[in-house]
């Protein structure tokens, strides 16, 4: 490494070792030894009868070899052992022999070469992956994570052409480029993954090195697991408080092997028993698997029965669609929770980050637009810019959870407009265009612009949002705290039954349980399902789109205005998702009518019923409002004022009804006759 001979290092020449390490040493095999048995591995390992693995991998793709160290120490357990303990010696002499079988194996054509030029990548044996140490150093080790930042590739020289000057100088050698030879590097930086990181602390970073055939194969938000050499190195911008420490160096993995762990249309690359897999497929085949799956949704909050189907729902997720001609269709689902406070909407949000296989949470204030999607940084030491994910790009395959997300600034949620719908995220700057994938679903909590959901105002003043926004969420929940006595005592016991039951080892246990048998049934059924609408649930599907569309038209022409949450093509495709995720809960191929049928239910209880939430412009007068009305005016007196539950309790005790006297109170504020002041609480009479 470069500087490693740097400042004043004293050291005394002692012996480390007993006498007995030299016949350790003596007893490790020399290098043509190993040189022979690799060589023996790649040639004569069998696997089955007259089936040659590395042998036929070698003559298909001679740059590189995929070698599994299961094999390897099922061939030679001595093998295994050397490689970990000294990989930099080793692996380059497996690629020696790897070159060498491939040149008696495979006839020189006319301008191939027989050296492998590509390093080859290696399997995986063994978990080294968390708290690093120095005993570490040097050896192979193997760790998970996901990439967060990538850098431009660059040319590393591997041989050096040099020169000399004349006269000669007192460094006389010049670099010849043109004579030298390279291979491209990269750099890649390596975080933990987010659901692994405790709360309070920060997610923990690892500089990536790779170079030949593993460079450009890693894009941000990528997971993935590696194996490598642990090495150090000395970074170059030391400053001035580190610069007396000049044995300290900074850690960083030179990569030997890749593997992806993730595939963004099964949230996760799992593997299953075949217990599992029996059990799932039983499960499956029952009618009641829906109502079982919404049970185990956030069992701690109460009701909101329709909310957790969407939220399940959103969990298992429709069909991700290719189109002939290279467009796609999104399968994930995003729903939006919009409502008034202490209705367990960051609860929804919470279980959701715990149960998804792959999630990120974070709130609207305290999210940028560069902080979700991806934004370009500059490296500190090597002044050049690479680029860095976001929340979105880090969930890709997952979900990603917003709370508070009316609290965010206008240009930092017209940011995620692409990434919802499109499912990518294009950059263009600092001279890095690229485009990031974000094939995540999008679960997001909001508060009215009043705090809390005004019956009195229309849907457009309650729901505060763009239409473009809200156009690309599939469903959207209008969450009320109704006050009912008889729902508050049975909600009040629920708690209180949660509080007292919250530390018990047993059922801590098997809440533990079900939500780990949860997450393997979704990653499972996100995996070997993918469900396609039948013919007659495509018919009944369009009668419902087409009768929405008139419904919409009908309202508008009623009240005057256009409806504050728009049902267009994109609700369709909505309702098309929805139909795919209940058919995928039971296993089915093939999306039904009966699955249509409780999407179109589910769709009409949400965002159909958000849409026309609130009061219309117009009130029809009944008898009951008008005798209502009179009696507010004889009880309030011009520029009087009284509290509003105070007036609504004397009038119930004259036999009125308590929303025909609201709908009274609306009547007489859209004529300007009475006043709201202090949050609603007290009326003013105005007329």
């Amino acid at each position: 490494m470069s500087g490693w001979d740097e400042g004043a290092v004293y050291y005394s020449d002692q012996a480390q070792f007993p006498e007995s390490g030299t016949d350790a040493a003596a007893a490790t095999p020399s290098r043509h030894t190993i040189l022979r048995k690799f060589k023996e591995f790649i040639r004569n390992l069998e696997t089955d009868k007259n089936v040659f693995p590395y042998r036929e991998s070698l003559i298909n793709n001679p740059k590189s070899l995929l070698v599994h160290l299961e094999d390897l120490l099922a061939f030679d357990a001595e093998l295994p052992s050397l490689l970990r303990s000294s990989p930099s010696d080793y692996l380059a002499l497996f690629e020696t022999a790897a070159a060498e079988v491939l040149q008696s194996l495979r006839l020189k054509e006319q301008g191939e070469s027989g050296e492998m030029k590509d390093q080859g990548e290696w399997g995986f044996w063994g978990a080294r992956g968390g708290g690093l140490g120095a005993q570490y150093i040097s050896k192979l080790i193997k760790i998970a994570g996901i990439t967060v930042a990538a850098s431009r590739v660059k040319a590393k020289a591997t041989y050096v052409s040099l020169a000399g000057e004349e006269p000669c100088p007192i460094d006389p050698w010049i670099v010849v480029p043109d004579k030298s030879k390279y291979v491209d590097q990269q750099t890649l930086k390596l975080q933990e993954n987010p659901e692994d990181v405790p709360t309070g602390e920060l997610p923990r970073n690892m500089l990536l090195s790779v170079d030949r055939h593993l460079v450009q194969r890693i894009v941000p938000g990528t997971r993935l697991t590696i194996i490598g050499i642990y090495s150090i190195f000395q970074a170059a911008n030391s400053s001035a408080s580190h610069r007396g420490a000049v044995a300290v160096r900074q850690p960083y993995i030179r990569v030997v092997g890749i593997e992806e762990v993730n595939e963004a249309s099964s949230r996760g690359h799992a593997a299953f028993t075949k217990e599992e897999v029996e059990e799932f497929k039983k499960f499956a085949s029952r009618t009641d698997a829906h109502e079982v799956i919404r049970s185990k949704i956030a069992p701690s909050i109460f009701g909101e029965e329709n909310v957790k189907k969407a939220v399940a729902c959103l969990l298992f997720g429709g069909s991700r669609k290719n189109l002939p001609d290279g467009v796609k269709l999104r399968g994930d689902i995003n729903v939006l929770l919009l409502g008034d406070p202490s209705t367990a909407k960051s609860q929804f949000l919470k279980f959701v980050e715990k149960t998804a296989p792959v999630a990120v949470y974070t709130s609207g204030k305290g999210s940028s637009a560069a902080g979700l999607t991806a934004s370009v940084i500059r490296d500190s030491s090597s002044r050049e810019f690479y680029l860095e994910g976001g929340a979105m790009v880090l969930a890709d395959g997952g979900v990603v959870c917003i709370d508070e997300f009316d609290k965010m600034r206008p240009e930092d949620r017209v940011a995620i407009h692409e990434a919802m719908e499109q499912q990518t995220i294009s950059i263009a700057k600092a001279g890095i265009t690229t485009v990031l994938n974000s094939r995540t679903s999008v679960l997001a909590a909001a508060n009215p612009p009043s705090g809390r959901y005004d019956d009195l105002k229309t849907a457009q003043e309650n729901i505060d949002l763009q239409t473009t926004i809200l156009s690309r969420f599939d469903l959207i929940f209008i969450v009320k705290d109704k006050r009912d006595y008889g729902r508050d005592k049975i909600i009040a016991s629920h708690i209180i039954k949660v509080h007292a039951s919250a530390n018990k080892t047993s059922g801590d246990s098997r809440t533990a349980k079900e939500e780990n048998w949860l997450k393997r049934y979704i990653q499972y059924c996100r995996t070997e399902c993918h469900p396609r609408l039948s013919e007659s649930a495509s018919s009944r599907l369009q009668n419902e789109y087409v009768r929405f569309r008139q419904d919409m038209r009908k309202q508008a022409n009623e009240t005057g205005e256009a409806s504050a949450v728009p049902i267009t093509v994109r609700q369709l495709e909505a309702i098309i998702r929805l139909s795919e995720a209940l058919a995928k809960m039971k296993l089915s191929h093939v999306a039904t009518e009966a699955d249509v049928i409780e999407a179109v239910n589910l769709f009409k209880v949400s965002t159909v019923e958000a849409a026309q939430s609130g009061i219309n412009q117009q009130v029809t007068l009944t008898p009951e409002i008008k005798q209502a009305e009179t009696q507010i005016k004889r009880r309030l007196g011009i520029g009087m004022r009284i509290s509003e539950r105070k007036l609504i309790d004397e009038l119930a005790r004259m036999g009125m009804n308590e929303s025909i006297v609201r709908r009274a109170l609306i009547v007489m504020h859209q004529r300007d006759e009475i006043e709201y002041k202090h949050e609603r609480r007290v009326i003013v009479r105005k007329v």
